[in-house]
């Protein structure tokens, strides 16, 4: 119990001075986004739509873009309650005709557009690349190393003739290191993060801030509901909600960061790849969960969404 207590109440300290070098941060730096038009794409949930909500919260005119209608236009109208503006853009990314659209949109109705965050991203079938099919592979690539592609493209296209706009590329696990199980997400965030650091070398000179993030671990539907295979799913169940409130986060909390991004701090900038979250926080709640679970201490409950599919593994023979 008094070990517990103490990691929880270092884990509380070490928060508390972070959050107080965030609040130092903010009083000399700008972070306002009034008058600049935004484009976030998968802000259906999660990081995207609370990056949407900031971004309105903080001034800026937000297009919300995702394949789903329905969840982006319930998004709008939860921003217009509040009393900011944003509108809604139906878009699948991995089609270019529909991402050209998308920015073309964004141009019609206010004349040009400032930021363009790479949001949207799947995940595929959590197991071994063999479980996988190869359309199951390849709709992941599509959708994250094409998609991140067309809005990249597009956004430096309208970027560059007018020599300012800031792209954010959102990265993922396995932007820096392998991870087994999701191989097929983890390589698409790997090369995202190389493409961005290369694009921004390459427009160094240009006026435009090319950025990728590192959100770190987020309590989302990436997490919580997954797809995986019938050898998967203890492991799952067992390990899934202990990871979660060892090291998950709000997705508000990677938003800020996204915010500090977009924002006037980082004008002349180019090429930061930032991470949010840090090893010392991350170790911090594993060893208080490790402890929780030893003592059998109670815990927050945290709900898994597992659907199980067969797996696509076939020997040749």
């Amino acid at each position: 119990m008094l070990i517990n207590m103490i990691l929880d109440r270092g884990l509380l300290w070490y928060h508390f001075i972070k959050l107080n070098d965030a609040k130092k941060k903010r009083t000399t730096t700008m972070e306002t986004l009034e008058n600049k038009i935004a484009i976030v794409t998968g802000a259906s949930r999660g990081l995207g739509k609370a990056i949407a909500q900031l971004f309105a919260r903080e001034g800026a005119k937000v297009i919300l873009a995702a394949r789903s209608q329905t969840e982006i236009e319930r998004n709008v109208n939860e921003i217009q309650a509040e009393g900011y503006e944003a509108v809604a853009f139906p878009c699948d990314v991995s089609d270019p005709k529909q991402v050209e659209a998308l920015a073309r949109f964004a141009i019609q109705k206010y004349g040009h557009f400032d930021i363009w965050v790479n949001n949207a991203g799947v995940a595929g079938p959590y197991g071994a690349s063999m479980d996988l099919t190869p359309d199951q592979f390849l709709t992941v690539l599509k959708t994250n190393i094409f998609g991140d592609y067309y809005g990249s493209t597009i956004a430096m296209r309208h970027f560059l003739g007018r020599k300012s706009g800031k792209l954010i590329n959102i990265l993922g696990a396995g932007s820096k290191d392998p991870v087994p199980n999701q191989n097929a997400y983890g390589s698409t965030k790997s090369w995202i993060r190389v493409f961005t650091l290369a694009l921004a070398r390459e427009y160094k000179d240009s006026g435009v801030g090319v950025f990728a993030l590192q959100p770190g671990l987020m309590e989302t539907e990436l997490l919580t509901d997954v797809v995986t295979f019938g050898n998967q799913e203890q492991r799952l169940r067992n390990f899934m909600p202990f990871l979660i409130r060892a090291g998950g986060k709000k997705p508000e909390v990677p938003a800020r960061k996204v915010l500090w991004l977009a924002s006037s701090a980082t004008d002349g900038k180019t090429g930061l790849n930032v991470r949010v979250g840090s090893s010392l926080s991350f170790l911090l709640g594993f060893m208080r969960e490790g402890l929780r679970n030893l003592l059998r201490l109670p815990a927050r409950k945290v709900e898994i969404n597992l659907k199980i599919i067969p797996s696509a593994f076939e020997p040749l023979e």
